[in-house]
């Protein structure tokens, strides 16, 4: 199965093709925003230097936050456009779980992305090979919330691999926590990448669990009131 993946959340816009779930190319640019003219171009590039044409591919995987909102509505509409014109399917997976799959090995993951104004988007996935159990809901709070919330179901405790941009700017607020043993992602993990993205869509293609191009929606997570915000289940 060709598949395009592609993620716009952060800044690093991460976009891959991949057979099968295994990624045939690969490729990540910087950006500020990602916008509409610059994402054409890299999926055209991309496609080319994987011998595929978008005919010949067989659905899209998107990413789809929380993160950067207009990035995110640009790649999801991107995608939702493709999907249409080309009649394929389309699944969309949160950023947050893709992230955790940039790292190898089993054991407690957080996740923690910088959602500005001093907050964090965070979620636990407790990881085995590329089987991820989410053992949070996709939280938006203060990074102290996170670590203590005892709202959250599984506590945070013991040993967690924590990874995410937001790392850098709370690692000490982490290193402090109680009842944690912290470890930390290296600086070229910070990001989603898209042939994770496209490892975790086959499953769910797999699985004849696609989404349904017309109501798809970016993950937000950023009401008004700056509340934590219940996941789909």
């Amino acid at each position: 199965m060709n598949l395009l993946a592609l993620d716009t959340s952060s800044k690093h816009f991460s976009l891959a093709v991949a057979k099968d779930g295994k990624a045939l190319h690969s490729r990540g640019i910087f950006l500020k925003k990602v916008l509409s003219d610059s994402i054409m171009p890299a999926i055209q590039g991309i496609l080319k230097k994987a011998g595929l044409t978008l005919a010949k591919l067989d659905g899209f995987a998107v990413g789809l936050g929380p993160g950067s909102f207009t990035s995110l509505r640009v790649g999801l509409a991107t995608v939702k456009g493709l999907a249409f014109a080309l009649k394929k399917p389309v699944v969309g997976i949160p950023s947050l779980d893709v992230l955790a799959l940039n790292l190898a090995g089993d054991g407690q993951i957080c996740v923690v992305c910088d959602a500005k104004r001093n907050m964090v988007y965070a979620c636990l996935y407790q990881k085995k090979g590329d089987a991820l159990k989410r053992k949070s809901k996709y939280l938006l709070a203060d990074i102290k919330d996170v670590l203590s919330a005892s709202r959250q179901r599984g506590r945070i405790k013991g040993d967690v691999t924590f990874v995410g941009d937001g790392v850098p700017l709370f690692r000490e607020a982490i290193e402090k926590a109680a009842g944690i043993k912290a470890r930390f992602a290296g600086e070229k993990q910070m990001y989603p990448q898209a042939r994770h993205l496209a490892t975790l869509a086959l499953k769910r293609f797999e699985a004849k669990d696609c989404d349904a191009a017309e109501t798809l929606v970016p993950l937000y997570l950023y009401p008004e009131d700056c509340q934590v915000q219940k996941s789909k289940k």
